[in-house]
């Protein structure tokens, strides 16, 4: 057996040990650790393995290889990325996921890591080529590709490399164009403009100018013109023109190899049940090729594995875009497992015995076993609930009709019934919100299930499909849900006509609960979220330790505190009680005292748990997005996702294990948004065959502009790109262009609203816009109206005032300390002398400008954000309006505070920030104990810097405090 110091990499010491990504380049046939600076920077002539990190299922570390081959690079070095890839997950634990990734053809999820993207760079590391800095500038086109994840491709110069069917970028020293196909995807114009901000800000110091330019469309006096004239003048284009580089792998029916020295095919039906542990086998489904590798196998036979995929792979003659990724048996991907029929549920992540077992004998083979956190429960918590004080509306579905619930009963659920719920709430400056939901009891009948999902649908379209539409199951009730009812009561039996139908006509008892029934009620949860109570049966067995129970018996009330029930179970219980029988007074008894008539009402004592409730473990959300190929549901990832991904075509589907979401865009296809539920439960379907989904899982419907804070909490979410109007490339423009320079979403409890912005804005269209022209740049130079100085003198003091860094740049600069406030003034003053001076010259009867007619979702439509005022010969972004003006510092304050980006004054160590400290500090904002921290020792405990901490979603720094009990 091979000794440790032959089988590992001593440059893979420590790796693996905090979230996020690590590069190795292969120099002189050796990796070489990169530093972040270097971080997205790939020369065609290198080889790079790369690892990504990511906190999986309660803590654990879950682990991604990548190695990347260049187009340039020689095979020698291929080969020693690929084998190296192999020494570096042994030194992981042997269990994570390997991706061969080709110039070009990279997978969306290593692209993922480097938005918006990545452009590969001429030369190597052996070539000794300049860096880019070093570099004079060089005019480049590049054809730009994919919605989510972009690949850029550079081409040659000329018009032959234009077509109808891409987008192109065209970086220049002093402008970037971008051309859109006539033929083009909305959703790829839309990336490329983020492509473009990439190249400006890294390669422009954020200071060219940006120009759009649409196929067909042609002004010689314009960007366009500019833009064919650096082709030598404006001529057709021709057709796309198909490379080998364009061929796209089919997919085909999959086929099992064994790969034991040879390859050889296994013959059979293909099943889970084929792949033994001490194994490695070879999936060929045509487009993609997976090596399994059983946890038992030997580091030898998984190289061997590895080596006999790329051999197979060139002895097919398959396409360049052909993906290679292994998987150890208990992490196969989803992917891997949609291959499969079904993926039996006893395949689940290996145990922490077994988990043992494959790190002891990798260990013997020279491999630590890094990262085999054990799976933690979920910590009590308070999720993200609706705002409280709304109105609650019930009805109990009753043949084909709802019969509303008076006011006293609402919280009382029958097993055998179906409810609709309505709550109505208010949420920032928006309209009533509304949380539609029915809710189908255990024992209900089919007919009354279908018709609440009719009535809701009815309901919702009342409504304009804004509310928020959720099917809940009896005993999935999600934490929004529940909070809204206090308390929650679930009773057996049924009140509705269909179900007193059934058992008339059968032989079952009517177990419906009244006042005088005897009945045990169990009482679980300790929060406002989770605190539910349920009807159980009765007798002793169904009692436990860590719980408390009413038990009703005629017109007796006990209330039984188990000897590790808490305090607020306590509560609880009483409440409940006053709930179902007002007034009455209860008969306490706590466990070990109990009287004879409470064990004889339970018709005897018996032995009963003690066990605490199981908590499930925490699971990472996933969004995906869906398709039907030849009439099968399917699903691909978008990983790495952000807010950025919810393309407004698009119907996406987020999956948190514990929830699943149904996103629908505000320009997708109409029929599909019909379809909405009957996706979510083809996905659900899929992901119970494969992933271990509970079928009774909550499902939600949720539109674009109508999320709530429950689907938000799952992504960096600003709200201000809610405001902007159209398709994804004209929301892209507006946002990346100007928009919020006009329009922004004011903070809770700020002053103004939709209508007042929409009043500042047509009065300072009206001040500065006469003519009422509009364009991606304005010209106002020798334009009409009175006071040009004025109105230059104004500009120029909000320009200096609100955008003191560089004009071309999308987003506000805000100023700070006393000089940005005494700028302020004096821009606000400067701008209602014109304002002022303009109203008085306006005649009583005078029409309003184009944009004072305007609603202010007009307004946010890529029209008027995109508008960009010229002055003095110089392209400036429109400053704020005079309703965003006076508050802009106070926000930013409140915005920081919020976002955790405050100046802290005081550092302490982490071993007095925990949780469980044994000195803890007081003083402080405990929500935020990692902000305490110095920038040190933040990036040894939490595995990142504090900027890239604040850019995570607020669920993923939760789950990074709660691992090192900073939470």
């Amino acid at each position: 057996m091979s000794s440790s110091g032959k089988v590992l990499d001593p440059t893979f010491q420590g790796a693996g040990q905090r979230v996020g990504t690590e590069i190795w380049r292969i120099e002189n046939f050796q990796p070489v650790s990169l530093p972040k600076s270097e971080h997205g920077k790939f020369y065609m002539g290198d080889s790079y393995i790369v690892l990504q990190t990511t906190s999986g299922k309660g803590g654990a570390y879950l682990y991604d290889i990548h190695f990347w081959i260049g187009k340039d690079t020689s095979q020698d070095e291929a080969g020693t990325a690929a084998i190296k890839t192999v020494e570096l997950d042994v030194s992981l634990g042997g269990r994570a996921v390997q991706h061969r990734e080709i110039q070009g053809h990279e997978s969306d999820k290593f692209l993922s890591y480097f938005k918006p993207c990545i452009i590969p760079l001429e030369g190597g590391v052996a070539s000794g080529f300049k860096k880019p800095e070093e570099e004079e500038f060089e005019t480049r086109l590049y054809v730009c590709k994919g919605k989510r994840v972009v690949r850029l491709k550079q081409v040659p110069f000329v018009r032959s490399s234009l077509n109808h069917d891409d987008v192109f970028i065209l970086d220049t020293q002093k402008k970037i164009y971008q051309f859109n196909g006539a033929n083009s995807n909305i959703q790829e114009r839309a990336k490329a403009l983020e492509v473009i901000q990439f190249l400006k800000e890294k390669y422009h110091d954020g200071t060219c100018d940006v120009a759009i330019v649409d196929d067909g469309k042609l002004d010689t006096e314009s960007d366009s013109g500019e833009f064919w004239v650096l082709f030598g003048g404006f001529a057709p284009i021709g057709k796309k023109i198909i490379s080998d580089d364009d061929a796209v792998p089919e997919t085909t029916p999959a086929k099992l190899y064994s790969i034991n020295g040879e390859l050889k095919v296994v013959e059979g039906e293909i099943s889970k049940n084929l792949l033994e542990n001490n194994k490695c086998f070879l999936l060929d489904c045509g487009d993609d090729i997976f090596v399994w590798v059983g946890r038992l196998t030997q580091v030898d036979e998984r190289k061997a594995a590895s080596q006999a995929a790329e051999e197979f792979l060139s002895s097919q003659n398959r396409p360049k875009a052909t993906r290679i990724t292994r998987v150890i048996q208990g992490y196969e991907t989803h992917a891997f497992k949609s291959k499969f029929d079904t993926w039996p549920s006893g395949s689940a992540t290996p145990t922490e015995e077994s988990r043992g077992k494959v790190a002891a004998l990798l260990k013997q083979q020279g491999g630590g076993a890094k990262g085999m956190a054990k799976s933690n429960p979920v910590n009590e918590e308070v999720p993200p609930l609706l705002d409280g004080g709304g109105k609650m509306e019930v009805w109990r579905v009753n043949g084909s009709a709802k019969t509303p619930l008076p006011k006293e009963d609402v919280g009382k659920f029958y097993s055998g019934d179906c409810y609709i719920t309505l709550y109505t709430y208010h949420s920032g400056e928006r309209k009533e919100d509304y949380f539609l939901c029915y809710w189908i009891g255990n024992d209900s009948i089919e007919e009354d299930q279908k018709m609440a999902a009719r009535l809701a649908n009815t309901m919702s379209n009342s409504l304009k499909g804004r509310p928020i539409q959720g099917r809940i199951y009896e005993g999935k009730e999600p934490p929004q849900f529940v909070a809204l009812f206090q308390p929650m009561v679930v009773l057996k039996g049924g009140l509705s006509s269909s179900y007193k139908k059934r058992v008339a006509e059968s032989s079952l008892t009517d177990e419906t609960y009244t006042q005088e029934s005897i009945a045990l009620i169990k009482i679980s949860g300790t929060f406002t979220h989770n605190n539910k109570a349920l009807q159980v049966d009765v007798v002793a067995k169904s009692l436990n330790s860590a719980e408390c129970f009413l038990l009703q018996s005629g017109s007796s009330i006990f209330t039984w505190h188990g000897n590790q029930s808490t305090l607020e179970q306590h509560q609880l219980a009483a409440k409940v009680a006053e709930f179902l029988k007002p007034g009455t007074t209860l008969k306490h008894a706590k466990e070990g005292t109990e009287s004879s008539a409470f064990w004889f009402a339970l018709g005897g004592k018996q032995t009963y748990s003690s066990k605490m409730p199981v908590q499930e473990t925490l699971r990472d959300p996933h969004l995906f997005a869906y398709s039907i190929n030849k009439g099968k549901f399917e699903v691909e990832e978008v990983y790495n996702f952000s807010q950025d991904d919810l393309l407004t075509e698009d119907i996406l589907i987020l999956d948190t294990h514990a929830e699943v979401f149904v996103w629908v865009g505000q320009s997708a296809d109409s029929r599909e948004k019909q379809s909405a539920f009957d996706i979510g439960q083809k996905y659900i379907n899929l992901a119970a065959s494969l992933d271990n989904l509970a079928l009774n899982v909550p499902l939600y419907k949720v539109n674009e502009g109508n999320e709530p804070c429950f689907f938000t909490a799952y992504f960096s979410w600003d709200s201000t790109k809610a405001i902007v109007q159209g398709n994804s490339f004209q929301k892209k423009v507006a946002l990346l262009f100007g928009a919020v320079n006009i329009i922004e979403e004011k903070s809770n409890g700020s002053q103004g609203g939709p209508r007042q912005r929409a009043e500042a804005l047509a009065a300072l269209t009206s001040a500065f816009n006469p003519s009422g022209k509009q364009s991606y740049t304005e010209k106002s130079n020798g334009s009409s109206g009175s006071g040009p100085r004025q109105r230059a003198e104004a500009l120029a003091a909000l320009n200096s005032a609100f955008n003191q860094s560089s004009v071309s740049k999308p987003t506000v600069s805000r100023p700070s300390g006393t000089g940005g406030g005494s700028q302020r003034a004096a821009a606000v003053a400067a701008l209602s002398s014109v304002l002022t001076a303009e109203s008085k010259k306006k005649s009583p009867d005078a029409s309003p400008t184009r944009s004072a007619e305007k609603t202010p979702s007009e307004i946010s439509s890529t029209e008027d954000s995109q508008e960009v005022l010229e002055h003095n010969g110089t392209e400036e972004v429109a400053p704020p309006t005079p309703a965003n003006v006076e508050d802009s510092q106070p926000k930013q304050e409140v915005e920081q505070v919020e976002a955790g980006t405050t100046n802290v004054p005081t550092v302490f160590s982490y071993d007095q920030l925990r949780a469980k400290s044994d000195s803890p500090v007081t003083g402080i904002d405990f929500k935020r104990r990692e902000a305490y921290l110095s920038d040190q020792e933040f990036q040894t405990v939490i595995g990142m810097a504090k900027e890239a901490f604040k850019k995570l979603p607020r669920w993923k720094q939760d789950m990074l405090k709660r691992k090192v009990d900073l939470f």
